[in-house]
C-alpha cells in the first residue's frame, strides 16, 4: 500500500460567487467562503476537504496542521487528540469541529485514493444507490446591492415568483421535495407561499424552515394551516424548551439544524423529545465518523435524520454523498445550496443531479479533484473580495438601511 503518513497539509480560503438569497438573519453577500484542504501523503496521494472559512477557523487548522505530519492518514483518534490540544480551549466550541471536519474529509479521501477504495465503501459500504437531495428554495432580492445587473433568477417575493424558481429547479435538476427557507417574510406571506407550491406540485413533499424566526406563540398559533401541508417543520422557533412545547403541541415532525447541533445538545434535546428530525452536517458535527455516530444515535432513539446545508461547492457535495449513501438510517432528502453555485473547484465542472439524486462521482476516495486553475481563481477572489468573515447583517443593511437582525423577528 502507498505510504499513507501525512507529509504536508495545505489550506486555502477561497471566495466564489453567491447570489442574494435571504433568511432570517439577513441577505447573503457576493461572495461565499470557503477553505479548500489538501492532505498529501507521503506517497503522493492529495486527499481533498472542504469546510467554512474565517480567521478563526482558518487559524485553528494553521494551528493544528503540523501536529499532524507524520501521523497516518486512517488516524482520527491521533486527529482529535492532537485537535484537543491544539483547539481546546476556543472562543466558539462550534469551530473546533468545523476546523476537524474539514481535515478529516481530505484523511477519509487520500485514504481511499491510497487503497483505490470509496469512501462510502471505507464507511461500512454502500446502501442506496444515490444520495436524495431536495431543492432549496429562497426567498432572494433581484441583484446585490450596488449592482447594475439583475442575477438569472430575478426576484423572489411572492407566491408565483416561488412557484416559478421551484420549477426552474425542478427543470435543471429533477427535485422531487422542496424546502422553503423562511423567517423572512410575515409567516401568512410564506404559507401562501407554501400553499401555491402544493398547488403547483401536488405529490411533492415540502418542508419549511423560519431559522428560527418565530416567536413561540406565533408558532403555535400557525401549526393548525401546516397541519397536512408540510412534511416537517424545522425550526420554527428557538432553543430546546421552546421547540419542545410545540412538538408537544402537534403532530407535525419538527426538525432541527439549530437547537441539536453537537453532542452536548443530544441528552436535553432527546429526552425533553424538542425535534423528531435531526439535520445533521459533518462540517458542524466533526466529521463523517461523528456524524455516523449520530446517525446510530437517531436510530437508537427512534429520531429522523437528513442533512442540513449551507452554500459550498463539489468536494463536500461528493462528501455529503458518500456519506448520504452510506447511512443505513436517512430519513429524508438532503438539503444542498449547490444549485445556487456557478462556480466550481473540482476537474470535470459541476457534479450532475438526476431526478434530484446525486450519483457518486467515479473513483476512489471521494472521486473528485482538484482543479487547481480554479483553486488560483477562487483564491484571488477571497484576496480581492474584501470579506473575511460572513455577515448577512450588514449585507442586508445595503438593501435595507433601516433593517435590525430580529431573532425572534414574527
Amino acid at each position: 500500500m502507498t505510504d499513507t503518513r501525512i507529509a504536508d497539509i495545505r489550506v486555502t480560503p477561497i471566495a466564489f460567487s453567491d447570489p442574494p438569497l435571504r433568511n432570517n438573519a439577513g441577505c447573503h453577500q457576493p461572495y461565499a467562503l470557503r477553505s479548500i484542504i489538501e492532505v498529501e501523503t507521503e506517497g503522493g496521494i492529495v486527499g481533498l476537504g472542504e469546510t467554512h472559512a474565517g480567521k478563526e477557523l482558518l487559524d485553528g487548522m494553521t494551528d493544528l496542521a503540523p501536529r499532524l505530519i507524520g501521523m497516518d492518514v486512517t488516524d482520527l483518534n491521533g486527529l482529535w487528540a492532537h485537535a484537543r490540544r491544539a483547539l481546546w480551549p476556543m472562543p466558539d466550541p462550534r469551530v473546533q469541529l468545523r476546523v476537524v471536519a474539514g481535515i478529516e474529509v481530505a484523511m477519509w479521501d487520500a485514504y481511499g485514493k491510497a487503497t483505490d477504495r470509496r469512501v462510502c465503501d471505507l464507511l461500512g459500504g454502500q446502501m442506496r444507490k444515490t444520495a436524495p437531495f431536495s431543492a432549496y428554495l429562497f426567498y432572494k432580492f433581484a441583484k446585490h446591492a450596488g449592482s447594475d445587473t439583475a442575477d438569472m433568477w430575478g426576484e423572489v417575493a411572492t407566491p408565483e415568483q416561488l412557484v416559478n424558481e421551484a420549477h426552474t429547479l425542478v427543470d435543471q435538476h429533477g427535485f422531487r421535495s422542496f424546502k422553503v427557507k423562511a423567517g423572512v417574510l410575515p409567516p401568512d406571506e410564506e404559507i401562501a407561499g407554501l400553499e401555491a407550491l402544493r398547488e403547483a406540485f401536488p405529490n411533492a413533499p415540502l418542508r419549511l424552515d423560519p431559522n428560527g424566526g418565530w416567536h413561540l406563540h406565533t408558532t403555535l398559533d400557525l401549526l393548525p394551516r401546516l397541519d397536512g401541508l408540510v412534511q416537517y417543520l424545522e425550526d420554527p422557533t428557538h432553543g430546546i424548551p421552546a421547540m419542545a412545547t410545540v412538538q408537544a403541541a402537534t403532530e407535525i415532525p419538527l426538525a432541527t439544524s439549530m437547537c441539536i447541533t453537537s453532542d452536548a445538545d443530544l441528552p436535553e434535546g432527546i429526552s425533553r423529545k424538542a425535534a423528531q428530525v435531526i439535520l445533521s452536517d459533518h462540517h458542524y458535527w466533526g466529521g463523517l465518523q461523528a456524524t455516523r455516530e449520530l446517525a446510530r444515535i437517531c436510530a437508537i432513539w427512534g429520531v429522523g435524520l437528513s442533512m442540513h446545508s449551507n452554500s459550498h461547492l463539489g468536494i463536500s457535495l461528493a462528501a455529503m454523498a458518500h456519506l448520504a449513501v452510506s447511512l443505513p438510517h436517512l430519513s429524508y432528502d438532503c438539503d444542498t445550496h449547490y444549485p445556487w453555485q456557478t462556480d466550481e473547484v473540482i476537474e470535470g465542472g459541476k457534479l450532475r443531479f438526476d431526478k434530484g439524486a446525486l450519483t457518486l462521482p467515479e473513483g476512489p476516495g471521494l472521486g473528485v479533484t482538484l482543479d487547481r486553475d480554479a483553486l488560483k481563481r477562487l483564491h484571488q477572489n477571497y484576496l480581492d473580495c474584501g470579506y473575511t468573515e460572513r455577515d448577512d447583517a450588514s449585507e442586508m443593511r445595503k438593501h435595507r438601511p433601516d433593517w435590525q437582525y430580529a431573532h425572534p423577528r414574527f
